[in-house]
Formats: C-alpha cells, sequence, structure tokens
C-alpha cells in the first residue's frame, strides 16, 4: 500500500492502517522523542501522545510537503508542550551571556558520548541545543516554540555548549590520564 493510500486509510479512523503507519514511523519519532526527553520512559509517553495527535489531526494534512516532517513537528511540539505545562521557562531570562563557540579536538568521541552528555543537559538547554544544532531551527522560531524571549534562546544554547565543552574537556582529561 503506498504511503498517500495508508494516509487516507488513517484518515477513516482505519485502525490496520493506524497500526502500519505507527510501525512505518514508530522508530524515527521515538529517537525524536529521545533528544527531547528526560529518559526513556518520558519519551514513549511522548511518543504515545504524539501519535494519539497524529490521528487526531491527519485530517488536516494535505498531502503538501512531507509527511514525515509534518509528523515531526507535531512529535517536536509535543515534547515541547510538556515542558511548556511545567515551566521550565519561566525562571530563565538571562540575555547578556555572549555567543559560545566549541571546538573539539579529539575526533575519537564516540558517538554515545555525546548523546548521553546531551541528555544530561538541564530541560531548558537540551530543548533550545536540539532544536538549533540539531533540528536547525532559528533562535526566533525556537523563541515562538517555547514562549522565550530570542536572547533567553542565545543564552541557553550557549550555556549548553559550555556544559558539553566541559564534559567533553574532563573526558578527555580522564582518558588521557587512563592512557599515561
Amino acid at each position: 500500500m503506498s504511503l498517500d493510500q495508508l494516509i487516507e486509510n488513517c484518515k477513516k479512523n482505519d485502525a490496520k492502517a493506524q497500526s502500519q503507519l505507527y510501525k512505518l514511523y514508530s522508530g524515527k519519532l521515538f529517537s525524536l522523542c529521545l533528544k527531547y526527553s528526560n529518559d526513556y520512559a518520558a519519551a514513549e509517553d511522548t511518543l504515545h501522545d504524539a501519535f494519539i495527535t497524529i490521528f487526531k489531526k491527519i485530517e488536516q494534512y494535505k498531502h503538501k510537503g512531507s509527511f514525515e516532517g509534518w509528523m515531526k513537528r507535531i512529535a517536536i511540539n509535543t515534547a515541547l508542550q510538556k515542558y511548556r505545562s511545567v515551566g521550565v521557562f519561566d525562571i530563565i531570562n538571562d540575555d547578556q551571556i555572549e555567543e559560545v563557540t566549541v571546538e573539539v579536538d579529539n575526533d575519537d568521541i564516540h558517538i554515545d558520548f555525546l548523546l548521553k552528555i546531551i541528555q544530561e543537559l538541564p530541560d531548558r538547554y537540551r530543548l533550545v541545543f536540539n532544536l538549533y544544532a540539531l533540528d536547525g531551527y532559528s533562535h526566533s522560531e525556537i523563541a515562538e516554540m517555547l514562549n522565550i524571549n530570542i536572547g533567553t534562546s542565545k543564552s541557553n544554547l550557549a550555556r549548553a555548549r559550555l556544559i558539553l565543552k566541559e564534559k567533553i574537556e574532563n573526558n578527555n582529561m580522564r582518558v588521557n590520564s587512563q592512557n599515561v
């Protein structure tokens, strides 16, 4: 069955089509949810909520643009809504931090380590870092999505980069001392 037919069947609340769509995209969307969640269980909850929204709003998809992109946006918005509801960004308003560039000299950093340290970032920093660095949103888009100002988005990104830089440097020092 083609993707267009699958979408049309989902619009008719066909449970078999919904199951197929879930099987087809749940892996990709789960990875996305995991980027924006504190842990595996929270990512599973976000994925579940995102698919509920996808199936409720699938009538709104008009076959213009990427269907996968449309679903990813719903998954990201679902994850971000959870943070908005608990006020993660309410206490942040530090617009004065300067832009930080992080250069890593060690090409041997394992991807699992990078994913782990990104996951360990405080929520407000992790969300902005993921939106900006990994998903390509601009600071103005992030500010609108998270209901913060642009300066706060820039500040949170800079702080995330500093934390990541420190963790990478600490890891490199630990690895180098073990090799001596």
